[in-house]
């Protein structure tokens, strides 16, 4: 069964992180990540990892500097 690595950028409540499955590894100390969670870090320094794939920012903006450099890399961010 293939492992699929969520950073949280944040302290993000246990009563979401915990609805992941047990296929799923959720931390803030994950490296090569298949996935971000984010509130509020700011991430224009932060090197996205070629394993990438989303990027979910909670809030009602989205910084037009992560839209961009995500798109470059394919990266969903929602």
């Amino acid at each position: 069964m293939k492992m699929y690595k969520i950073k949280l950028m944040n302290k993000i409540s246990p009563k979401g992180t915990q609805l992941f499955g047990e296929q799923y590894l959720v931390g803030e100390d994950q490296k090569d990540e298949d996935g971000i969670l984010v509130r509020s870090a700011a991430l224009h320094d932060y090197e996205f990892p070629q394993s990438l794939k989303a990027i979910a920012r909670a809030g009602a903006v989205l910084i037009i500097f992560l839209l961009k450099n995500a798109d470059e890399q394919g990266v969903v961010v929602f």
